[in-house]
């Protein structure tokens, strides 16, 4: 790309003491859910009040404790909502609705007149403040940008006084702060605190947007400390974050910041949002979740809860998108799909309560998913995925050599038809491939005999060859070696036996076994057969048939 040069980088904080690199996440933050304003305003088509209402039920089953319900002076629409929340006490006592405001007068009325009769609310304060807002936008120096903040703070004190009845929470957020001078971003942050500090009960609220990514993570890090250790009554003041997305590490500079100190953490469910949208809240939260930390948030419904999104936001999840896309536990890759076989049989073997299986950071049941997509047979699988799938879906352990033989097979089908696999028609391909098969040669009854002598197992059978009928026998040091014997004799092949399994069958079982074998040709080629019945002898003859039919021309 040549016009590269039209663009400048970003300046480093200068911080030489930063603390957080050494630090980690040790407890969830306080969440606050902007789906129903930020992400809302940010659709093709707004969700009507009835569809904001049933997002909102939702967001308060899955734990949230704040929710941005609206920009109330908006339109009726919003303002309507708010109201239909209070009148119709719709709000838990544990959860405080948010509202948002600009910094100028009617509208800090008509946000505050939305509220009435609420028990408690917070009522959010924005004006932007960076550099290029106040050249381009608002020609304002930083003295008339102050003020306008300073003026909208103050008049949050009077109209707190029209309402008695609520316990009020301030939030001010300097929009674009990311794209503010940090000692003005401090500056206005403190004028504001200074405003509030002793009128209000609650902690003071200072939201810190990156409303535009315009920099590597740990830049936003650095900037959310170099703020933190300069703000007024700290002690008294709720940092928290809100960072879009637009350079695609909105969830990266979400974590760093809270290593910075951040205390709160705005968002979206799957990042909806202006542009390229906000921090994703459930990536952020799973993402502690899956180094043992309570995320206070709870999505063990995750396929419904992503159905529910799509259906309100007409909006598509990504099939890729951590922990909800539906391809995200699933494997295809023959090397992956091996390991995680093994992980997981390794882990029912050590009875394990931790979570450790290759190539899967979470177990799926977690957040509502099952083992069956987990491998999914395409091309590009191997013998272990192909293996994994008849396990998990229909209780049969094939060996090994068996696994290499079949997965050829499903190689071929799916190349064929460019296509995945799904696991019933992968059983139907394995049955039709080596279960019972009874073409040309079918075997209709056997009796067995011992010599005294020599201890030989001798097998007399009927079989039907082409629709005819006929008597074959042979001895052996057991039955399946005499009755193979007795399949060679009659039509003059060689078939010797290399490895024989047998097993119960788990699935549909009725007291089935299933027995695999495999048999070495005059070739030297490797053929392999499979048999089920309730008899063991019956499935372990069928599986010999079925190997004598890819021998027999």
């Amino acid at each position: 790309m040549k016009n590269f040069e039209k663009y400048k980088p970003y300046p480093p904080v200068d911080k030489k003491d930063r603390k957080w690199p050494s630090k980690v996440i040790e407890k969830a933050p306080i969440w606050c859910s902007v789906d129903l304003r930020d992400g809302n305003q940010a659709l093709e088509i707004p969700m009507s009040l009835d569809e904001k209402l049933e997002f909102y039920n939702k967001l308060v089953e899955i734990g949230f404790k704040e929710i941005e319900v609206s920009f109330p002076a908006a339109s009726d629409t919003e303002f309507g909502f708010v109201r239909k929340l209070i009148d119709d006490d719709l709000i838990p006592d544990d959860v405080n609705i948010q509202v948002l405001t600009q910094s100028r007068d009617e509208i800090i009325e008509k946000t505050f007149a939305s509220i009435k009769g609420a028990k408690k609310a917070i009522v959010h304060l924005y004006n932007s403040t960076s550099v290029l807002q106040r050249d381009v936008v608002f020609n304002a120096s930083k003295e008339e940008v102050t003020e306008i903040a300073v003026k909208g703070a103050k008049k949050f004190l009077k109209e707190m006084k029209k309402y008695p009845e609520t316990e009020f929470t301030f939030e001010y957020s300097p929009e674009s702060y990311t794209g503010t001078e940090m000692d003005y971003a401090i500056e206005i942050c403190n004028a504001v605190i200074d405003v509030w500090h002793g009128h209000v009960d609650n902690k003071i609220i200072i939201n810190l947007p990156s409303t535009v990514e315009m920099a590597t993570a740990n830049i936003y890090a650095d900037q959310i400390e170099y703020c933190s250790e300069r703000l007024h009554h700290r002690e008294d003041v709720v940092l928290s974050l809100h960072a879009h997305n637009d350079r695609g590490t909105g969830v990266a500079a979400t974590e760093l910041a809270l290593m910075a100190g951040a205390d709160r953490v705005e968002g979206t469910l799957f990042g909806n949002g202006e542009r390229t949208g906000n921090c994703d809240i459930m990536v952020v939260a799973m993402n502690m979740y899956s180094q043992g930390i309570d995320p206070k948030l709870d999505f063990t419904k995750m396929r419904e809860l992503g159905d529910l999104f799509e259906r309100l936001t007409r909006m598509e999840i990504n099939p890729r998108h951590p922990y909800v896309g539906s391809l995200v536990f699933t494997a295809f890759s023959g090397s992956h799909q091996d390991a995680i076989r093994k992980g997981m049989a390794k882990r029912e073997e050590r009875k394990q309560k931790i979570w450790e299986v290759p190539y899967l950071p979470i177990d799926p049941k977690d957040v509502g998913g099952t083992y069956d997509p987990i491998v999914r047979i395409n091309s590009q699988s191997g013998k272990g995925g192909v293996a994994f799938v008849l396990e998990q879906n229909y209780g049969l352990y094939l060996p090994k050599a068996f696994q290499r033989d079949f997965s050829k097979v499903t190689t071929a089908v799916s190349d064929k038809h460019h296509r995945d696999l799904a696991p019933e028609v992968i059983f139907d391909i394995f049955k039709k491939e080596y279960i019972n098969n009874e073409s040309p040669i079918k075997l209709i009854r056997y009796k067995e005999t011992t010599k005294d002598e020599d201890k030989d197992v001798s097998v007399k059978a009927i079989i039907e060859y082409n629709g005819k009928e006929a008597e074959v026998n042979g001895s052996g040091n057991g039955i399946i070696d005499a009755f193979t014997h007795a399949l060679e004799n009659h039509f003059d092949v060689e078939m010797e036996v290399t490895d024989y399994r047998e097993h119960s069958m788990e699935y549909g079982t009725n007291a089935r076994a299933i027995s695999y074998i495999q048999i070495e040709g005059k070739d030297h080629k490797m053929y392999y057969g499979a048999g089920v019945s309730s008899n063991i002898t019956l499935s372990s003859f069928y599986a010999v048939v079925s190997v004598a039919n890819k021998i027999v021309k």
